[in-house]
């Protein structure tokens, strides 16, 4: 008889608890292919480790999902439709409060459309746990990897200029299709969200409002993961209205741009051209905020450049997060001086 991989068996055990709970050892020992005895046991240290609950008689055991939850699935890419994995393999099986599960809903059938309208890939795979803090979701494709795909669609062959101009928001390779929110708003319903595709890696952490070059995780195609704490207080509705103009209708009008992904400590922010690059479809929007939370020093002609030359009616350009010396030289620049 094969061996019982505990961790292999905590991919499916939250599904087959609900599906099988009067005979769940039974259901064990049949896939596994072990004796009852060992899936017995196996289900005793499940149950240990916070997965499972057990109720019921020792004759007559009853099993439910635990504190800790997950659900993971693969599904071939070619005519994939987003809702129906949520609502049959993956909502079912999970206790979220109300809010949560909206967030996790939303960023959820965000993720998997992208991998669908967008990766080229043959496959995703989606993993969603539930640990008593957080629930955790991860979107894997096998695609050509998104900075791959904005540099051959946008030209934009350095990732951090592509991450830049994903932060921004309403990017999109089609714009018939979509208007380029995914991304932007999943990131800030999640309090960890980290960005791989190929060899780059990005992640946005609520706390400290930016994005980050990260460390990438080593396989190819794009992967997404998302965390979000259970006692959240964000609300859904709160997010999408954040980035109106007033704060309370739906209009995507503001945006923030997190100055940092261009400023490496081998090239600080100092040219005009640069301060192009930071501009570049703001119009699209009415408030852009160039944030400059990381960045302690800047050149003047990025500054003329960005804030003098470049500004464009009806887009207000407001520097956020500035350095005591960042700040004199934009004001300096401002003011003509």
């Amino acid at each position: 008889m094969a061996r019982l991989d505990l961790t292999a068996l905590t991919l499916h055990i939250t599904a087959s608890a609900l599906q099988h709970p009067d005979e769940l050892a039974a259901h064990v020992a049949q896939v596994a292919q072990v004796s009852r005895s060992t899936a017995r046991k196996a289900l005793q240290r499940l149950v240990q480790l916070g997965w499972l609950r057990r109720e019921g008689t020792v004759r007559q055991p009853r099993f439910q999902p635990g504190l800790l939850r997950q659900v993971v699935q693969r599904y071939p890419l070619a005519g994939l439709e987003e809702d129906l994995p949520w609502a049959r393999h993956f909502a079912p099986f999970f206790d979220l409060p109300p809010e949560v599960r909206r967030i996790t809903q939303h960023i959820f059938g965000e993720l998997l459309n992208n991998a669908i309208d967008h990766s080229g890939g043959e496959n995703v795979t989606v993993s969603l746990r539930q640990t008593p803090s957080h629930v955790q979701l991860l979107v894997s494709d096998d695609g050509c990897g998104v900075f791959d795909q904005l540099a051959r669609t946008f030209s934009l062959d350095d990732p951090a200029l592509a991450m830049l101009e994903v932060s921004k928001g309403k990017l999109t390779s089609q714009p018939q299709r979509h208007a380029g929110r995914g991304l932007f708003f999943t990131s800030r319903l999640a309090d960890v969200f980290d960005l791989h595709a190929n060899d780059t890696a990005f992640q946005h952490r609520l706390w400290d409002g930016g994005w980050h070059p990260g460390r990438a995780m080593k396989r190819r195609g794009t992967s997404v993961y998302a965390a979000i704490a259970l006692d959240t207080t964000r609300k859904l509705d709160d997010v999408l209205q954040a980035y109106s103009l007033d704060g309370t209708g739906y209009g995507f009008e503001r945006t923030t741009v997190p100055l940092r992904l261009l400023a490496t400590p081998l090239a600080g922010l100092d040219s005009r051209a640069q301060a192009r690059r930071v501009a570049a479809r703001l119009q699209q929007f009415r408030r852009a905020e160039m944030d400059f939370d990381g960045v302690e020093n800047i050149g003047h002609s990025f500054a003329d450049e960005l804030f003098r030359v470049l500004p464009m009616d009806g887009v207000q350009m407001v520097p956020t997060n500035m350095s005591p010396k960042v700040e004199a030289l934009v004001l300096s620049v401002r003011n003509g001086a």
